[in-house]
């Protein structure tokens, strides 16, 4: 695709990058074929190839409208479309290239402005968010349904964590709120990394990983709180720590991604390099361990969802329902199980009406084979399907940790 960028955009600090990203494209629309808002829509412009040349007339001086910001608010990040592509574009950088310049052209209303900067406010806040939750649980009964779903139906408390100081030793991200939603998947995953002979800790002084920001066009604030992080991680890392473990895949994708966004800053490109380079999902500890150490015992029936940000940002696609097969869970087959759920970090809240079409068409295939027990890999996909109020959803290291002998 040729490209001629304007002198507006030639001062992006990401321009030659989003240049490179337009010139890749080759107008194929393999990508809408996967695309979960397209198939809804059936819009060229809630496509990805749509989206692109949206994007494309932007950055060359092209009129931007609200319309143009309607079609790229709608796009979930879910990557699908750079699975599908065989030009290998990397549409979510050129989408968030493309946002971030959208944001400074289009004024948003007052209203948007407003549910964005109280998503900012609270979300990335662990101790602000779970006061809130725990007064949104008191007045539930008040709640329209639309609010409840919001809501988790039960939280599992967390159980004790082991003390034991094992020779191999991982960090583990904590997250915002995950912590008030589901307070034992951390706990679980250290009780079976305890099995398995590794030790947990994790750095107090770490937050959000900057996620929630960076996609709600926040992006430098997004940056701040993965500096933030990279700075209390260091002294562990320097320590020995041989990993850094997400049991959200949301907050593992965007980990990864730190060395990339930050490879232009002096002070932190080769610090956010190692931070990547040791970032993983959880998965990826159990898929080598020795897992017969952990003596589970199982004769449960399970669906598993597996999240965008893990199959289609970490390419892990398959890993957790061969770790899942091998201690001896039985899995149900999932139709379509490639699309996006509709949760998408903010994107149910943003977007309502969509992502419920996408709750409910993702549920259908998931419990079309009759699970007990739907298992997911994010916190977010996790309380947004769970919220439907039917079969229930757990995160899969909770259902192995109740399995072990």
């Amino acid at each position: 695709m040729q490209t001629n960028l304007s002198e507006a955009a030639k001062k992006l600090p990401r321009a030659e990058e989003a240049e490179s990203i337009l010139r890749s494209c080759v107008h194929c629309g393999f990508c809408n074929a996967t695309c979960p808002t397209y198939q809804l829509l059936g819009d060229e412009l809630d496509g990805p190839r749509g989206r692109i040349y949206l994007m494309k007339q932007m950055l060359e001086g092209g009129e931007i409208t609200e319309s143009t910001q309607t079609h790229l608010d709608r796009c979930l990040t879910c990557r699908n479309c750079e699975t599908t592509c065989p030009s290998g574009v990397q549409y979510h950088n050129l989408l968030d290239i493309g946002r971030g310049f959208m944001e400074q052209q289009v004024p948003r209303s007052t209203g948007e402005r407003l549910l964005r900067a109280g998503l900012r406010t609270v979300i990335p806040r662990a101790g602000l968010f779970k006061t809130l939750l725990s007064t949104g649980n008191v007045l539930r009964p008040l709640m329209p349904a639309t609010l409840k779903s919001h809501l988790p139906r039960q939280v599992t408390p967390a159980k004790p964590r082991p003390q034991l100081l094992h020779a191999r030793r991982v960090l583990i991200l904590e997250g915002c709120v995950q912590p008030s939603l589901s307070p034992n998947t951390n706990a679980a995953t250290a009780r079976v990394l305890d099995r398995l002979g590794i030790s947990v800790s994790s750095a107090r002084e770490a937050g959000c990983c900057g996620a929630v920001d960076y996609h709600l066009n926040a992006q430098e604030a997004g940056l701040d709180r993965a500096r933030r992080n990279i700075d209390a991680w260091w002294p562990v890392i320097e320590g020995g720590a041989e990993a850094i473990v997400q049991t959200a895949s949301g907050c593992g994708a965007f980990i990864k991604d730190y060395g990339h966004l930050l490879r232009d800053d002096p002070a932190y490109a080769t610090k956010a390099a190692r931070v990547s380079a040791l970032a993983k999902d959880l998965v990826e500890v159990l898929r080598t361990a020795e897992l017969e150490r952990l003596r589970v015992r199982t004769d449960k029936r399970m669906a598993f969802h597996c999240p965008c940000t893990l199959q289609h940002a970490q390419k892990l696609g398959g890993a957790v329902e061969d770790v899942l097969t091998r201690l001896g869970f039985q899995l149900t087959a999932v139709p379509d199980a490639h699309l996006c759920c509709g949760s998408a970090g903010s994107y149910s809240i943003t977007q309502p009406e969509l992502s419920r079409q996408l709750r409910d068409n993702k549920l259908a295939a998931l419990e079309s084979g009759k699970p007990e027990v739907i298992v997911t890999a994010n916190i977010g996909c996790q309380t947004h399907l769970d919220g439907a109020g039917r079969t229930p959803v757990r995160h899969w290291i909770e259902i192995v940790e109740e399995a072990m002998a």
